[in-house]
């Protein structure tokens, strides 16, 4: 089975208490187990991970290389500051895909600068838990048309 990995980045532990009017009430680890169902329907095997620290996050993606086909990855507040992430997107060579919940176009202007996205096969934002679903099916495709399924 393909496995498949999603990082959560730093304050997504704090889902359905933080800033509902931006993020919603849907806590990470309901987010989670919408992932893991749609992995089983779709064929492939869903791990996923949250840390609020940029090396961890770092050492999860250079763990990724050789373990998952892909990855599914919400940066957070890292989007807009973290070379090393985007650095580390690029080194492994597998696909990933950036996804986050808001609209990061449409809120302050330093959100709409992402470091990562140009090293990720695309990006989805603005449609809340559905974001990640989006994201894992882009991701789905991608390997397929790659032959990696």
């Amino acid at each position: 089975m393909t496995r498949v990995l999603v990082i959560h980045g730093p304050n997504l532990n704090l889902l359905g208490i933080r800033e509902q009017s931006v993020y919603g009430v849907v806590t990470l680890q309901e987010i989670d187990r919408m992932l893991v169902q749609y992995g089983e329907t779709a064929g492939f095997s869903v791990d996923t991970l949250q840390s609020n620290h940029e090396g961890a996050i770092v050492d999860a993606i250079h763990a990724a290389r050789g373990k998952y086909a892909g990855v599914v990855i919400n940066p957070a507040a890292y989007t807009h500051t973290s070379a090393a992430i985007r650095d580390a997107i690029a080194a492994v060579g597998i696909p990933f895909v950036e996804v986050h919940l808001s609209n990061i176009h449409s809120r302050e202007d330093f959100r709409s600068r992402s470091y990562s996205a140009p090293v990720c096969v695309g990006q989805i934002c603005g449609f809340g838990p559905d974001s990640y679903i989006l994201g894992l099916e882009a991701l789905r495709r991608t390997l397929e048309k790659k032959g990696e399924r």
